[in-house]
């Protein structure tokens, strides 16, 4: 039997340390390890970040839109990193943000989470926002073939308040409301369920619950001004839950791969002490 996305992700983060890193190629990142920005320095920036961190950082998290700008040839890039992180025994989470309905919805979980595709990665990121059931096929494909989901829920960008922290019909909010499903849907899972939530590190403390009873996605540490030792003050209880996410953070030290290491081993030892781990 396949062993649960959230049961192996809860061993990575034991074993490695709770860290998610992105590799966002975008075109400042590649100017400045000296790349252009074309397929070609794309590939080369992507597989010197698995180079440096796939051994010893828990989770790799490729942003698929700056893949997806390449065109057929970045794609077979991304391919080609969620297969090298496995090789080196870390996990993938694909940054896609998906969220349609239906037999669309389906097509994304064929693509990100069925092991018959080049692109399956151990999970991906979704939104939720044309209602939760919306993820259905996504949810159960996951399930089906042991990987996972993380669902956007309180997100930091000014624009989501409008969105997450407006009240429903029975006066909880909307994310409160979608973290109360990725709750139920998590419900009996140990030692975490495979459905985990994103919250932002740099959100103002959540009146909502959030222990999910999975992992809890905060990225925004470092460039976008979240820092590991804020990270209490937003997730009080359900800190014990939480895979801290950074990017530009470590990825400005490149393209050195001793640099990029030794970043990755500041932000961490930093996220160990912020969590109590």
């Amino acid at each position: 039997m396949t062993t649960s996305f959230g049961a192996r992700l809860h061993a990575a983060t034991q074993e490695r340390g709770p860290l998610c890193v992105g590799i966002d190629p975008h075109p400042e990142l590649l100017r400045a390890w000296g790349l252009d920005d074309d397929p070609a320095g794309l590939e080369r920036f992507a597989r010197t970040a698995v180079e440096a961190l796939g051994e010893t950082v828990a989770v790799l998290k490729p942003q698929s839109a700056f893949f997806e700008r390449h065109g057929s040839r970045g794609v077979a890039v991304l391919e080609r990193v969620i297969a090298d992180t496995h090789e080196c025994g870390g996990l993938v989470l694909t940054d896609a943000k998906r969220g349609d309905i239906g037999s669309t919805m389906q097509g994304y979980a064929d693509a990100y989470l069925d092991p018959g595709s080049p692109l399956c990665s151990d999970a991906v990121t979704a939104s939720p926002y044309l209602g939760f059931e919306s993820l259905r096929p996504l949810l159960d494909t996951a399930a089906r073939h042991g990987n996972g989901v993380f669902v956007l829920a309180l997100t930091s960008n000014p624009e989501g308040a409008e969105v997450q922290r407006a009240r429903t019909a029975t006066g909880a909010t909307v994310a409160g409301t979608i973290l109360a499903r990725v709750r139920a849907e998590n419900a009996g899972s140990r030692p975490w369920g495979s459905v985990g939530a994103v919250v932002g590190a740099t959100i103002e403390a959540a009146d909502d619950d959030l222990d999910v009873g999975g992992p809890l996605l905060a990225p925004g540490i470092g460039a976008q001004g979240g820092a590991p030792a804020g990270l209490r003050a937003v997730f009080g209880a359900a800190l014990r839950n939480v895979l801290p996410a950074t990017s530009r953070e470590v990825l400005r030290a490149g393209p050195e791969v001793p640099r990029l290491r030794a970043a990755a081993a500041r932000m961490l030892a930093e996220c160990r002490t912020a969590l109590g781990s």
